[in-house]
């Protein structure tokens, strides 16, 4: 089993790993850093540090029962996160990463071989949001 990453976020930014395949249909996985910068967000209240607003077509709240580990897509790109547990991702390139909850993860491989995802023995509470469709 893979040690869990390290640190996922600071005060100024939060690591996301990005699931996705390449022209061959080889899923691979890396770190993306997203920038979190002081801004208001509360009348009154002090800054606070976030990321830019991101477009969104839709969000779910999903629980995910124990024993689901097979080789899948998504249907598209999906921005996940994890509330509870932790969660281990292996990519057709042989990378697996474990990472805790409160992890942020990106994937993008909605076409090629996929990825595995292995969740805890007692399920799991993950948000999916859908990134609205890049504009051109």
């Amino acid at each position: 089993m893979a040690a869990v990453s390290g640190k996922r976020a600071t005060d100024e930014r939060v690591t996301c790993l990005r699931i996705f395949a390449d022209a061959n249909g080889e899923s691979h996985m890396e770190d993306v850093d997203i920038v979190l910068q002081p801004k208001q967000l509360f009348k009154d209240g002090r800054a606070l540090r976030l990321t830019d607003n991101f477009p969104a077509s839709w969000y779910n709240i999903c629980y995910v029962p124990s024993g689901m580990s097979d080789w899948h897509n998504p249907p598209q790109r999906l921005l996940s996160l994890w509330l509870t547990g932790e969660v281990e991702f292996e990519t057709s390139d042989g990378d697996i990463r474990r990472l805790p909850a409160g992890s942020v993860v990106l994937a993008e491989d909605t076409t090629g071989k996929g990825h595995i995802s292995r969740h805890s023995s007692e399920g799991q509470l993950v948000v999916h949001v859908a990134p609205a469709e890049r504009q051109s």
